[in-house]
């Protein structure tokens, strides 16, 4: 398997595989789980004829695609499975906004974005997700990374725990969608402590500029925002859809997951308007500094332009001028302009200027 990248599709027919997104240099593999309240198997394919999911077995097949990358693998899957090339075009579009499309009782197609939060740069990143339910079966296509998300899931299903091994194909969907929104839920948990941290630095004044990283935040969330969104909808388009490859038993955890999407929009709006009042009050404290500083600059001014007066008086160079002729005339001059700027100082505190 080779690794081939184009990033356009301009020009090319309709429903022609095309993968769009970053380079991966890594193959794609592919696992075969299959599993009952009795039974479970895990395998991975080696060979693309093997990846065949028939419908009259008695156990739950889960066919997890890691790498979308490959236009031939694809492609192959597609055709074992009588996908639409336009639904195996939008799983290697990595730019694909998430989306559920039911075609007629043969399958369901779902997509929606993986994220991940980086503790060091504090950004987030992008994994493109895409799901076909059918009557006993789920395929699931996944970018190639490091790590396999549905990790949790395929271990809970090896351990029989919880209620996956005891369901069918639907709940097995709603427990990788759920998967994926838990990781938003923790991402925002992180990004909430760190506005926290940031907000308790910015009221303090102990932040010299909080601005880029206020920017940075803002630009995140906004991405999420534009990942999380359609989700609400998508999912309440499911429940609306009357398919039969959706039990009704399984409408309340569809609906809970709905739920916990709201939670997240609801959350990322919270931190953007917490995010603009940070902004607003980084300005607000920038203004006033600035305003002390030009208020204690007008002060020092009003203060010394008597005292230059009075200098620039004596400066001038007449013959005529009786206190340049008094022993003592400089030292009286210099008491005289010390009670001056005296008697200013305390007339500026007392109407409170200072």
């Amino acid at each position: 398997m080779t690794s081939s990248v184009v990033n356009s599709k301009f020009g090319l027919a309709p429903g022609s595989l095309v993968y769009i997104g970053p380079k991966v240099a890594k193959d794609t593999t592919i696992k075969l789980i299959e599993y009952n309240e009795e039974y479970h198997k895990e395998t991975l394919i080696k060979d693309i004829s093997e990846c065949r999911i028939s419908n009259d077995k008695p156990f739950v097949s889960w066919l997890d695609v890691d790498g979308i990358h490959e236009p031939d693998v694809i492609e192959a899957v597609g055709q074992l499975h009588n996908i639409h090339p336009l639904l195996l075009e939008d799983v290697m579009n990595t730019r694909q906004k998430p989306k559920i499309e039911f075609y007629n009782d043969s399958y369901v197609f779902v997509s929606l974005k993986m994220l991940y939060w980086h503790d060091k740069t504090g950004e987030i990143d992008a994994e493109h997700i895409s799901f076909f339910l059918g009557s006993n079966y789920v395929i699931s296509f996944q970018e190639k990374r490091s790590n396999d998300i549905f990790r949790l899931v395929i271990d809970r299903i090896k351990a029989s725990v919880g209620k996956t091994r005891r369901n069918g194909a639907d709940y097995l969907l709603v427990s990788l969608v759920d998967l994926i929104v838990d990781y938003y839920l923790e991402i925002l948990e992180k990004m909430s402590e760190r506005l926290e941290e940031l907000e308790g630095l910015i009221l303090a004044a102990k932040h010299k500029d909080p601005i880029n990283q206020l920017y940075g935040f803002k630009r995140q969330l906004t991405l999420m925002r534009k990942y999380v969104w359609p989700l609400r909808d998508m999912l309440s388009q499911g429940l609306r859809e009357n398919s039969k490859l959706i039990n009704k038993s399984t409408f309340p955890y569809f609906r809970d997951v709905n739920d916990h999407i709201t939670n997240v929009i609801d959350s990322i709006d919270s931190n953007r308007e917490l995010l603009t009042g940070l902004i607003d009050i980084h300005y607000s404290t920038l203004s006033s500094r600035m305003n002390s500083v030009m208020k204690t600059l007008t002060i020092y001014s009003a203060i010394f332009m008597p005292l230059t007066f009075i200098v620039g008086i004596y400066g001038m160079n007449f013959d005529n001028m009786p206190e340049l002729r008094q022993p003592n005339g400089y030292f009286y001059t210099l008491a005289g302009m010390a009670v001056l700027a005296a008697g200013l100082l305390f007339y500026f505190r007392k109407r409170g200027w200072m």
